[in-house]
């Protein structure tokens, strides 16, 4: 698998991808400016539905219109991380890449599977758009609030963008491993199920959801975690009287399952290989 990646390895992946991209927006600039801005609107339009029924009734759920705001801020922010940097080649899918036989491709590659799914989806120059977005959409509700906070709010602010982004990388992860054994069936579950349903669902606050719902929503399909809770948390409201820390201790508890069901997903498919490269595999 290559010696271990060192910083600068590392930076010069993404360098690499990075140049990639520019590259790819510079070929035909008209084109890729159409997809930014159309990748743009849509994003404004999912979560502009939820925006003006709360302007209409001056909030809901037990939350104002900026508050909702400051919720739809985080989520757009967090999907927007997702993809500038998995994106791109399917590296924030991995079940594409498991079912689809892309897996051998990268055993191949003299570096490790963790590096070249972290690497292979930047996508700073033409995936930024949903990401800067949302800071917009932040700086809008912070603004509406009144906020003016201060290091500690900032850093706090910080580490739920990046649980939230481990939780739906996790979960994706964890989903994933059933293409192992399944190809057909589950080829496209971290994309079209988890990924889809997290980010739909992430844009209505859950706090006047029943119990049997807002845990599931927390738990096994994360979507409260994108937006809800944090935004509560940071705003002074934590729900359902978990601790702050929550969304980092289910992003290792995500994580840590996923390695494992990886890990045991892995042993079956050295053994079996992908059925797309069998003489009846269902892409050939």
């Amino acid at each position: 698998m290559g010696a271990k990646p060192t910083l600068r390895r590392i930076l010069g992946l993404y360098a690499l991808y990075a140049r990639m991209d520019l590259d790819f927006l510079l070929r035909d600039a008209g084109f890729s400016l159409l997809l930014i801005a159309s990748d743009l609107v849509s994003t404004l339009a999912a979560v502009s539905g939820v925006f003006l029924l709360t302007w209409r009734f001056d909030g809901v759920s037990g939350l104002n219109r900026w508050e909702i705001l400051f919720m739809l801020g985080l989520t757009t922010t967090v999907s927007g991380l997702f993809q500038l940097f998995f994106a791109s080649n399917n590296a924030g899918y991995p079940s594409r890449r498991i079912g689809r036989g892309q897996l051998d491709h990268m055993l191949l590659q003299p570096l490790p599977l963790w590096l070249q799914f972290c690497a292979e989806g930047f996508l700073p120059f033409t995936g930024s758009q949903n990401f800067l977005a949302g800071l917009g959409l932040l700086y809008w509700a912070m603004h509406g609030l009144g906020l003016h906070p201060g290091l500690t709010w900032w850093l706090s602010l910080a580490g739920y963008l990046l649980c939230s982004l481990a939780c739906l990388a996790g979960v994706s992860l964890l989903w994933s491993t059933l293409a192992f054994r399944w190809p057909i069936a589950f080829e496209e579950v971290s994309d079209t199920v988890v990924n889809d349903l997290c980010g739909q669902l992430s844009q209505y606050p859950l706090s006047i959801l029943p119990l049997a719902l807002q845990w599931p929503l927390i738990s096994v399909i994360p979507a409260g975690l994108l937006a809800w809770f944090p935004a509560c948390a940071l705003l002074g409201l934590p729900p359902l009287g978990l601790p702050a820390l929550f969304p980092l201790f289910l992003a290792l508890a995500l994580w840590a399952l996923a390695l494992f069901a990886f890990r045991k997903g892995f042993g079956y498919y050295v053994k079996s290989g992908s059925n797309r490269y069998y003489s009846g595999g269902f892409r050939n």
